[in-house]
């Protein structure tokens, strides 16, 4: 697998695991560009329609899509990524900000490309959200920490939970009803979630 493709949006960013190295990509979704540059991060490239972000961009290569399209900035930028060979994503500053529709956009994304096999990762100052399809993810998750499960497919078969509060084994998550909503780590410090069919979004909250 190549490194990671990091993707900045329009909302408000979290600088928390923004660093990219070399063999990554760092790329902003619209007004993400202006995010990443008060941190003083200089994008490879930026994507988007740009009405996040009229002032001119210099620099910086410019792939530009008309305002009426099918697609979220963020849909393609992760698309360039995947198309660049990146399978592992970091997304900042796509929980819509005041735009909270884009937000929900940005979860349907995240689970249409896990069931691709990409690993996505939502980080926020208030939490961060990870994907699985078909694996076993350990995440660090500390005492009383929110740890939260949700199908994003159908039916997510064979979930097992292990380091939380409420356990399971061989358990079955359904899109129209949130059983895995509100657990929490333990003293072990990480939590053990695995699904043998079908796609989970796991959303931890931060102890900031």
């Amino acid at each position: 697998m190549r490194g990671t493709c990091y993707i900045v949006g329009a909302g408000d960013v979290s600088p928390r695991g923004l660093h990219p190295q070399k063999g990554d990509l760092l790329i902003a979704a619209d007004g993400g560009y202006g995010a990443l540059r008060a941190l003083k991060l200089r994008p490879d490239v930026v994507v988007g329609d740009m009405d996040s972000w009229p002032k001119p961009i210099a620099g910086v290569p410019l792939l530009r899509y008309p305002v009426r399209k099918n697609d979220t900035d963020l849909s393609l930028a992760i698309k360039l990524g995947y198309r660049q060979g990146y399978r592992r994503f970091r997304l900042f500053g796509v929980t819509g900000g005041p735009r909270e529709d884009h937000f929900l956009a940005a979860l349907q994304l995240m689970g249409g490309w896990s069931a691709k096999g990409c690993q996505l990762r939502l980080i926020d100052r208030r939490f961060t959200i990870y994907t699985l399809t078909n694996d076993h993810l350990l995440i660090p998750a500390k005492a009383g920490q929110v740890v939260s499960v949700f199908s994003h497919s159908r039916h997510s078969r064979g979930v097992s939970l292990r380091g939380l509060d409420y356990e399971a084994d061989d358990l079955t998550l359904s899109h129209h009803f949130p059983l895995g909503v509100s657990n929490a780590g333990t003293k072990c410090g990480r939590a053990l979630i695995g699904v043998e069919k079908g796609t989970l979004l796991v959303y931890v909250q931060t102890d900031d």
